[in-house]
């Protein structure tokens, strides 16, 4: 007898409240190392403002590693899930090996980014050099020690996709926590400075890294690991990146716009309040990404469900973790916009603790730029929150280009020109905030539309098996036809 997987027969709403709860707090934690390096650097000193500015210019950047990770790791996890829903032993430890080859490909890649592109790029971002120094050190130590960050991205994915995402938080919450107290520890008594919060970084990713390959090892039994299947094969890292690729530009594009945003902002006549607002936008960014990360957790926890079952033939716990998982999306961005509408200067002061008044960027403006974006993105949160569940379900569907589209609308079409707009209105600082909820609002409703369109579609490919039997029947992919089981829950 082979055990079935929860996935598979699991109460969905039960199923996606456990999986998703593990994985909202890791990918919360993942967006956590960014604000911590943040509080810290900016509460360092005399120096800690311009910290702000040179993280703020370094961070699309590590959004863009973030994306590469992400990207692969969600194509393993679409792949890898399906693969155990149709009991493809053999394809699922290729698929764990090849993931291990790519995390290795890219580590290569960003280490000779941070060791020949990092200064370039931050002189291409800041005219001072103050922020060019701070920025180039900081990105060369995050970039050349990536191994943490790509590796962890893929090692959490065989976890998520065997429904362990438990073991992913704790690998995920040890990195985490070590990342805070070498934070304090390098920066404070150790007096490292901006390097300190790179190395406090770097060590908290490698620590999750190790710590998520070692469950998957000693837990992964369904998985036949071997060095063999660590050798490229074309077929099944073709398979990663039909759904990876759309993932990885969806992702990336935050690192766009966070990209693009500071280049408008800089375009502002009045460098003090370009200045500012840069400072201000690199925080609520930082802060932002919280609310995100908090929906992508879900969002990753339905490519896994409906990947499953999509591979399991069951169109009724596909479509409903279609319905919990919006739902329980929409509540968890819901909370999150309360407490930063809420608490909005309280969290503006937490970036501000020894920022001195006389500065180049003072206490007060920077407290009162951050209070001002949390107000009014925050409704945006809501929105963003239908829009990001609406693509986990598509990706774990299959569908390849709807969930890049509606992230790029969501980041770049609606949000540049919109943002250009405010920036030349008579209060800049106050008004740009609103680029985010007509963004995010017009984006809403363009998910909503693809998610219906997809699960009538899945309707007629899957069909609806009756209850307690089991059926033989031929459905129709993306991919081709195929057979498979369909196995209705009791």
């Amino acid at each position: 007898m082979i055990e079935e997987n929860k996935m598979g027969v699991a109460n969905v709403p039960k199923l996606i409240v456990t999986m998703g709860l593990p994985m909202i707090l890791s990918m919360v934690l993942q967006a956590l190392y960014n604000v911590v390096d943040t509080v810290f650097v900016i509460n360092m000193g005399q120096d800690g403002p311009i910290g702000n500015l040179a993280l703020s210019a370094a961070f699309p950047v590590q959004i863009f590693m973030i994306a590469v990770g992400v990207g692969t790791g969600v194509g393993i996890n679409a792949l890898l899930s399906e693969s155990l829903g149709k009991r493809e032993s053999e394809t699922a430890t290729k698929v764990v090996g090849n993931g291990l080859f790519l995390a290795g490909v890219f580590f290569v890649l960003f280490l000779l980014f941070g060791l020949f592109l990092s200064g370039p790029y931050m002189r291409l971002m800041s005219s001072d050099p103050k922020v060019v120094e701070m920025g180039k050190e900081y990105l060369t130590i995050v970039c050349c020690i990536s191994i943490g960050s790509i590796g962890f991205a893929v090692a959490e994915r065989f976890l998520i996709a065997s429904g362990r995402t438990n073991l992913s938080m704790i690998a995920q919450v040890s990195g985490a926590g070590a990342n805070i107290l070498l934070d304090y520890v390098f920066i404070y008594p150790l007096h490292m400075g901006i390097a300190g919060a790179a190395y406090a970084t770097v060590i908290g990713q490698v620590l999750s890294f190790g710590l998520a390959l070692l469950f998957h090892f000693l837990k992964d039994k369904e998985i036949k690991n071997s060095v063999k299947s660590l050798f490229p094969d074309k077929r099944v890292i073709g398979g990663i990146y039909r759904i990876g690729l759309p993932a990885f530009l969806m992702q990336g594009m935050l690192a766009l716009t966070m990209f693009g945003c500071l280049l408008i902002i800089g375009t502002i006549g009045d460098e003090h309040v370009a200045k500012v607002l840069s400072g201000g936008y690199g925080i609520y960014y930082k802060l932002m990404q919280i609310a995100l990360f908090a929906a992508f957790g879900l969002s990753n926890t339905l490519i896994s469900v409906v990947g499953y079952n999509r591979g399991a033939g069951d169109y009724r716990r596909v479509l409903a973790a279609a319905k919990y998982g919006e739902l329980f999306t929409l509540l968890v961005t819901a909370l999150i916009a309360v407490v930063y509408i809420a608490a909005s200067e309280p969290s503006a002061r937490l970036f501000t603790l020894t920022v001195e008044e006389s500065g180049e960027i003072k206490k007060s403006e920077l407290i009162a730029v951050t209070t001002i974006a949390l107000r009014i993105s925050g409704a945006s949160y809501l929105f963003m929150g239908v829009s990001v569940a609406a693509q986990g379900v598509l990706q774990g569907a299959g569908r390849v280009w709807s969930p890049p589209i509606i992230s790029l609308l969501r980041l770049i079409v609606l949000v540049y020109p919109t943002m250009y707009l405010f920036t030349r209105t008579l209060d800049p600082i106050g008004n740009i905030w609103w680029t985010y909820p007509i963004a995010e609002g017009c984006t809403a409703i363009v998910s909503l539309f693809f998610l219906v369109r997809t699960l009538k579609a899945l309707k007629s490919e899957l069909g609806t098996p009756k209850e307690g039997k089991m059926t033989k029947e031929t459905c129709s992919s993306e991919e081709g036809e195929e057979t498979i089981d369909n196995r209705a829950t009791a």
